[in-house]
C-alpha cells in the first residue's frame, strides 16, 4: 500500500517523513519543543506533546492555507525578538484554527521546513479527483492495517469499510471478501486489495452514461464524445475539442494514439473542474469592470476585526487577513482612543481585545490585492479624540502611501463614482467629514470641526450611550481622506433624493433596511441606483451571527456586511454570489438594477422586459467520498441532498431527497426536482449534503453555493465546501441540470 504521492523519494517528502523539533511559540514566555512529523499517508501531520496524559496532535495539510517563513504573523511578531527573524516560520490554516508559530534550530532547518511543506501541499491541491480518491481510499487502507503487514483480514476490512464511512451487513462483507480472496488465503493483498479497490469505487451511473455513448468497439471516438458534448451537455464543440479532451484526459496511450476516449478517460473529463457545474468562463472576471462603483454588489464585512464573538473573543490582524484572503473589498475599523497616543481597535464597551490600529493598515496593506486586485474600502466607525484622529491619518498616509485615494480621480468636482477599474490596487476610506465635497472645489472650506456622530455605533452601543445624537470631533487631516463615501444620517429615499449628493451614504440597521426592502422595494432600489446603501447585523447578534443579505441585495443594497468570522448559511450563500467574476469581490448588478426609472420590485414582481421566467430541472443522481460528521467510529453518515433557490420571494424554494442509509461513500438517490426561477438574475442554487436524524437536527456534511446564470447543463460534478467554506478534497455530487424557457 505505498503512497501515490509524485513526489515519492523526494528528498523534501523524506525529510517531512522523518520530522524534527521545533519549537511552538504561544506567548512571550510560552515556547515549548515539540516534535513533528508527516504521516504515512502524506496528508497529516503528528505532532507529539511532552505531556505524560497529553494527547498527541494532528492536522490534516488539506486544512493549510500557506506556510510563511520569518516573523510575519501577528503572533511572532507578538511574540518573539527581532535575533530569531531568520529561524521563524508560520502554518496558516484556512479554518478558525489559530496559526502554528514556530521556531526553527536554524535559519537553514526552518526553509528546510518551509520549502517542503510547501511542496507537499502544492502536490496535494493540483491532484487530480482521480488521485485525491485514491489518496483518500489509501490513508484509509494504512489506518486499517493495524498490524502493518500491508494485508487485511476481515477484521480489518470491516474497520475500513467505517473508516470511508459506510455500512455493510456481515453477510454481504463477507461475500465481497471472499470475492476478492483469490488466493483463499484468509487476508486480502496486493492486487486483491487493488480489486476490492474498484469493486467499491465502481460508479455503474457512470457506466450508464458513457454505454450510451461508447459506440466503437466499446470505447468513445471523437465523434461520439462531440455528440455527448451536444446533446447532454449543450455544448457547442467540434472534432477538435473532442481530440483535444482525448488528449488531455484519456490515461491510456494506446486509446489517445487511436483518438479514441475510455471509461476512465471519460470520468477524469468530468471531474475536471473546468467540466463541473460552474461555468468555467465565470471564474475569472468576466462582468464588465467600467462601470460607477455604487452598480455592484460588493463583498463585505462587519467587525472584520473578530476572530469569534463581539463580547469577549479575540481582536486579530489575522481575521482582516482571511477576510481579504476570501474577497472581502469592504471592512470594518472600529476605532478607539488607545495608550501612548496609538489608537486601537476592537468593539467598544466589551471584553473584546484591542489591537493597534497601525498593525492593522498594515496587515491590509500587506495582503489587500492578493485575492483581488479590485478597490478596498475601509469603513470607520471613528470613536477616537481628534488627537488620535491624526495619528489614524498619519498612519494610513505613510503605510497606504499612493494607493489611497485623497481626493477625485477627476480634476474637477465628480458627478459619479468611478469604476473598479479605474480603481484597481486603490484604497478609499468611509466616515465622517467636516463638510460636502463640493465646498472644497468652490475653497469655502469649513471652519467647524464638530460633525453630528449618527452612526451605526448609536444603534450598536444604545443601551451604553445615552444619547443617540452627540457631536463628535473631527480631525481635517481625517476628514479629507474621505472622498467617495460620506457617511450620513437616513430620513427617507425623498430626502436623499432631494438634498444627497451621490457620495453621501447611510448605514441601515438590518432591521430597518429589511423592513425598507419589503415595504418600499422599488424606492429602496432606485436610491441604490444612484447611492450607496451599507447594511449592518444588529447589536442584538452578540454572538456574531448573520442574516440572509439575499433580500438587501435583492433591493440593490451594495455593501451588505456580514460576520465573516461565523461559519453558517448566511455566508455560504454570501460564497455563492461572490464565487463567480475572478473572485474579484464585485458583482455587476442586474441592467433593471442600474436604471433610474426601473419599475423592478422584488416583492411585486411588476411585469417588465426584464423578466424572463426559467424552469430549471434538477436530478440528484449521487454522491462521492463524503466525510464523517461524527468521530465516533461506528457513526456512519445517513446523507440527503437539500436543493434550495435563493432569491426574490418568489424564487425562493427549498427541495430535498429521501435519506441514503448508511452509506457516505457512493450514496445514489436518482431523485428529480423542479424549480420555477422568475428572476435568474438575481437567483443562487444551493446544494447541501446533511447527515439525517429522525430524533434530533440533521447535521452539516457539505454545501455548494452558486449563481442561478452560472449553471452548467449536462452530467455535473458539485464540488462541496465544508462549514468554513473550503473545499471538501474528495467529496462531490453528481446531477443532472436542465435549465428552459418557461412557456
Amino acid at each position: 500500500m505505498r503512497g501515490i504521492s509524485r513526489l515519492e523519494g523526494d528528498p523534501d517528502l523524506q525529510f517531512l517523513l522523518k520530522g524534527g523539533d521545533l519549537l511552538k511559540v504561544l506567548s512571550p514566555s510560552w515556547k515549548k519543543t515539540r516534535y513533528f512529523r508527516l504521516q504515512e499517508d502524506c496528508k497529516t501531520m503528528w505532532r507529539e506533546s511532552k505531556k505524560t496524559f497529553k494527547k498527541n496532535d494532528t492536522f490534516s495539510l488539506d486544512d493549510i492555507s500557506a506556510v510563511q517563513m520569518g516573523r510575519q504573523s501577528e503572533g511572532l511578531k507578538k511574540n518573539t525578538e527581532e535575533q530569531v527573524e531568520d529561524r521563524c516560520f508560520s502554518i496558516i490554516f484556512k479554518s478558525r484554527r489559530k496559526n502554528l508559530d514556530l521556531i526553527a534550530s536554524s535559519e537553514e532547518e526552518a526553509k528546510q521546513w518551509v520549502k517542503s511543506m510547501q511542496k507537499v501541499v502544492s502536490n496535494l491541491n493540483n491532484l487530480s479527483q482521480k488521485q485525491k480518491t485514491e489518496h483518500w481510499i489509501l490513508s484509509c487502507l494504512r489506518k486499517a492495517d493495524k498490524n502493518k503487514d500491508d494485508n487485511l483480514s476481515p477484521s480489518e476490512v470491516k474497520s475500513f469499510l467505517h473508516l470511508i464511512n459506510i455500512e455493510v451487513d456481515d453477510e454481504y462483507m463477507e461475500m465481497l471478501f471472499k470475492k476478492c480472496d483469490k488466493s483463499k488465503s484468509g487476508t486480502l493483498t496486493g492486487e486483491e486489495i487493488k480489486h476490492f479497490y474498484d469493486l467499491l469505487t465502481q460508479r455503474d451511473e457512470i457506466d450508464v452514461i458513457y454505454g450510451e455513448y461508447a459506440k466503437t468497439t466499446g470505447f468513445m471516438s471523437a465523434q461520439n464524445l462531440v455528440d455527448f458534448l451536444m446533446k447532454e451537455q449543450r455544448e457547442k464543440a467540434t472534432l477538435a475539442d473532442a481530440h483535444r479532451i482525448i488528449e488531455m484526459y484519456e490515461p491510456d496511450e494506446n486509446a489517445k494514439e487511436k483518438k479514441l476516449l475510455s471509461k476512465d478517460g471519460f470520468l477524469m473529463y468530468l471531474n475536471h473542474p473546468d467540466a463541473m457545474i460552474l461555468n468555467p468562463d465565470h471564474k475569472d472576471v468576466y462582468q464588465d469592470m467600467s462601470q460607477p462603483l455604487n452598480h455592484y454588489f460588493i463583498s463585505s464585512s462587519h467587525n472584520t476585526y473578530l476572530m469569534e464573538d463581539q463580547l469577549k473573543g479575540p481582536s486579530s490582524t489575522e481575521a482582516y487577513i482571511r477576510a481579504l484572503q476570501k474577497g472581502c473589498r469592504c471592512v470594518e475599523l472600529d476605532c478607539w482612543d488607545g495608550p501612548d497616543n496609538e489608537p486601537v481597535i476592537y468593539h467598544g464597551y466589551t471584553l473584546t481585545s484591542k489591537i493597534l490600529f497601525k498593525d492593522v493598515i498594515k496587515a491590509i496593506s500587506e495582503h489587500a490585492f492578493k485575492t483581488s486586485q479590485y478597490p478596498v474600502i475601509l469603513s470607520l466607525e471613528n470613536h477616537c479624540s481628534v488627537e488620535q484622529q491624526e495619528v489614524m491619518a498619519r498612519h494610513m498616509s505613510s503605510i497606504l502611501g499612493s494607493a489611497l485615494i485623497t481626493s477625485p480621480l477627476s480634476d474637477g468636482m465628480p458627478t459619479n463614482f468611478p469604476s473598479p477599474e479605474e480603481l484597481k490596487g486603490k484604497f478609499l476610506i468611509k466616515g465622517k467629514r467636516l463638510n460636502k465635497l463640493e465646498d472644497t472645489f468652490a475653497e469655502a472650506a469649513a471652519d467647524d470641526n464638530d460633525v453630528t456622530e449618527e452612526e451605526e455605533s448609536n444603534d450598536e452601543d444604545a443601551q451604553k450611550e445615552k444619547s443617540t445624537k452627540k457631536k463628535l470631533k473631527l480631525a481635517k487631516e481625517l476628514s479629507d481622506m474621505v472622498i467617495y463615501f460620506k457617511s450620513v444620517h437616513f430620513n427617507s429615499f425623498e430626502d436623499a433624493q432631494k438634498n444627497l449628493s451621490f457620495y453621501e451614504m447611510a448605514s441601515f440597521k438590518e432591521g430597518k433596511a429589511m423592513k425598507l426592502a419589503e415595504e418600499s422595494a422599488n424606492a429602496y432600489v432606485r436610491h441604490n441606483v444612484e447611492k450607496f446603501s451599507r447594511i449592518y447585523p444588529a447589536g442584538s447578534r452578540t454572538d456574531s451571527s448573520n442574516y440572509n443579505p439575499v433580500p438587501l441585495w435583492n433591493a440593490g443594497c451594495q455593501i451588505v456586511a456580514l460576520n465573516f468570522q461565523t461559519p453558517c448559511t448566511d455566508m455560504d450563500v454570501n460564497q455563492g454570489r461572490f464565487l463567480v467574476n475572478g473572485k474579484s469581490g464585485y458583482i455587476l448588478k442586474p441592467a433593471f438594477m442600474r436604471d433610474v426609472a426601473t419599475d423592478f420590485d422584488p416583492i411585486t414582481l411588476t411585469r417588465g422586459d426584464w423578466l424572463k421566467h426559467k424552469t430549471l430541472h434538477v436530478m440528484v443522481i449521487s454522491a462521492q467520498q463524503l466525510p464523517k460528521v461524527s468521530q465516533k467510529k461506528s457513526s456512519i453518515v445517513d446523507p440527503l441532498v437539500k436543493v434550495e433557490i435563493y432569491g426574490v420571494p418568489a424564487d425562493v424554494a427549498e427541495k430535498e431527497t429521501k435519506p441514503f442509509d448508511n452509506n457516505g461513500l457512493n450514496p445514489s438517490w436518482n431523485e428529480n426536482f423542479q424549480f420555477d426561477v422568475y428572476v435568474p438574475e438575481l437567483a443562487l442554487v444551493r446544494f447541501s449534503i446533511e447527515d439525517y436524524d429522525s430524533i434530533s437536527d440533521n447535521d452539516f456534511v457539505g454545501q455548494y453555493t452558486l449563481p442561478f446564470n452560472s449553471l452548467k447543463m449536462g452530467y455535473r460534478h458539485v464540488p462541496l465546501f465544508n462549514k468554513n467554506g473550503n473545499l471538501l478534497p474528495s467529496a462531490g455530487l453528481f446531477v443532472h441540470i436542465m435549465v428552459m424557457d418557461a412557456e
